[in-house]
Parts: C-alpha cells; sequence; structure tokens
C-alpha cells in the first residue's frame, strides 16, 4: 500500500467523518496505523480529530488538574511532550492572560506534539492566576501550565 500525502490526508479524513479513532493496514511489507490524537480538556478529555497531516501519536492522557489547593486554585498541566503555544498563531493574541476570566471550554492554549496542534481546554469557571510556562518552549509531561483559581 503506498500512499502519497493526499491519500494519506484523505483517509484520515475519511476516519475522522466515521468517527474511527484508531486504523491500521499493513500490505507487502508496508504498514499504515492512524490515531487520532486527543483535544484535551482541563479536568476531563475530549477527542477530535487531526486537521490533515501525518499520522497522529497514540491516545494522550487527560490534562491533569491537581487537586485544589486552600486558596481554591487549581494548577493546569501538560497532557504530553510537546511545544506550548500561548496563541493560534504568532501574530494573533493570547488565548488568555493573567487575570483573564475563563468558561468551560474556552481554549487556554495550545501543546503541539508530534506537528498536530492539541488545544487545551478549560472544563471549569475560574480566573487565570498565573501562566507558567513560556511561549514556544518545549514542555514536558506533567509540566505545570497554569494556575487558575476555580469560580
Amino acid at each position: 500500500m503506498d500512499l502519497d500525502i493526499t491519500q494519506l490526508r484523505s483517509l484520515i479524513e475519511m476516519l475522522t467523518e466515521l468517527d474511527v479513532a484508531e486504523f491500521e493496514h499493513e500490505s507487502e511489507g508496508r504498514r499504515v496505523k492512524v490515531v487520532r490524537g486527543a483535544r484535551v480538556a482541563v479536568g476531563g478529555p475530549a477527542f477530535y480529530a487531526p486537521s490533515g497531516g501525518a499520522a497522529a501519536p497514540g491516545p494522550s492522557p487527560a490534562a491533569a488538574a491537581a487537586p485544589a489547593v486552600d486558596d481554591g486554585s487549581v494548577d493546569v498541566t501538560s497532557p504530553f511532550v510537546g511545544t506550548f503555544y500561548r496563541s493560534p498563531s504568532p501574530d494573533a493574541p493570547a488565548f488568555v492572560e493573567i487575570g483573564t476570566v475563563i468558561r468551560p471550554g474556552q481554549t487556554l492554549c495550545i501543546v503541539e506534539a508530534m506537528k498536530l496542534m492539541n488545544e487545551i481546554e478549560a472544563e471549569f469557571s475560574g480566573t487565570i492566576l498565573e501562566i507558567y510556562a513560556q511561549n514556544g518552549k518545549a514542555v514536558e509531561f506533567g509540566q505545570k501550565l497554569f494556575k487558575i483559581k476555580k469560580a
């Protein structure tokens, strides 16, 4: 099975439309495996398909929200290794700033892993108290990204 990039994109789009989380095919010594990446919601997972490109890594664990501290704040950590981005493009404003009031489903940042842009979303309302990660810098699994005071 020889796939060019156009065929691979078509395959990924078809798997997305059919809501297939994982696909693997082997023929004549060539193996193709596509695993849809995770769109991570703080406090719980929500899944999406990549918008095209190369095969995705295996399913990633959801972003961990550390237990609430006495002041009612929660640390949002990175669900995987990747590059942290505060905005959707270099010339766009940041998704959030210190003091931003957030709501469930609001995008906090993007963590790029293997050329897939994974949006990290808030699952609860609150206020951004701190932004730990630096824009465009690598983050590790479990590294603190934000401190949020729950509403």
